[in-house]
Parts: C-alpha cells; sequence; structure tokens
C-alpha cells in the first residue's frame, strides 16, 4: 500500500473543484494508494509521472516504489492540466 501525498498546489486544486467531482477524484486517489499504476494510467511523454483520467478531469501524479510514496502534482480540468503557468 502506497502513502498517497497531495502537492498544496494539487490540494488547492481538489478544494476548487465541484463537489461531484471531487468525490469521484477522491475515490480514485484511494485506489492509486493501492495499485498506483492501474489499467487507465498513463505514462506521461514530455515529464516523469503518470496521468489518470477520472471524467472531464486529470490527475498528475509521480510514483516513488522505494519509499512507496504516490505524490500528486496537479488535478484540474483537462483542457487546463497540461498549461504551463
Amino acid at each position: 500500500m502506497h502513502r498517497i501525498d497531495l502537492s498544496r498546489r494539487a490540494e488547492k486544486d481538489l478544494e476548487r473543484l465541484p463537489p461531484r467531482g471531487a468525490a469521484r477524484v477522491i475515490a480514485v486517489l484511494r485506489r492509486l494508494a493501492e495499485d498506483p499504476r492501474p489499467a487507465g494510467a498513463s505514462k506521461l511523454v514530455a515529464v516523469d509521472g503518470y496521468r489518470m483520467r477520472v471524467g472531464e478531469y486529470r490527475i498528475v501524479y509521480d510514483v516513488d516504489d522505494a519509499a512507496e510514496v504516490v505524490t500528486v502534482y496537479r488535478i484540474r480540468h483537462r483542457r487546463e492540466v497540461y498549461r504551463r503557468e
């Protein structure tokens, strides 16, 4: 079982989601703790990490198997998640 760490940015992203979307994302985060690379996860090409689709939202995260930690960097709408700020 992996531990889930949310970056400060991901915490803010989660707070901004509508309640129904947030509930779906939290359910997926709990499943990522059990299996950090499920069937729906995609390896990102441009940067290290993975992407998980949750309806119209995307979770961008990285996995450290040695420490058993899943670090979530972004939780945003699909049109916004990959934009640089």
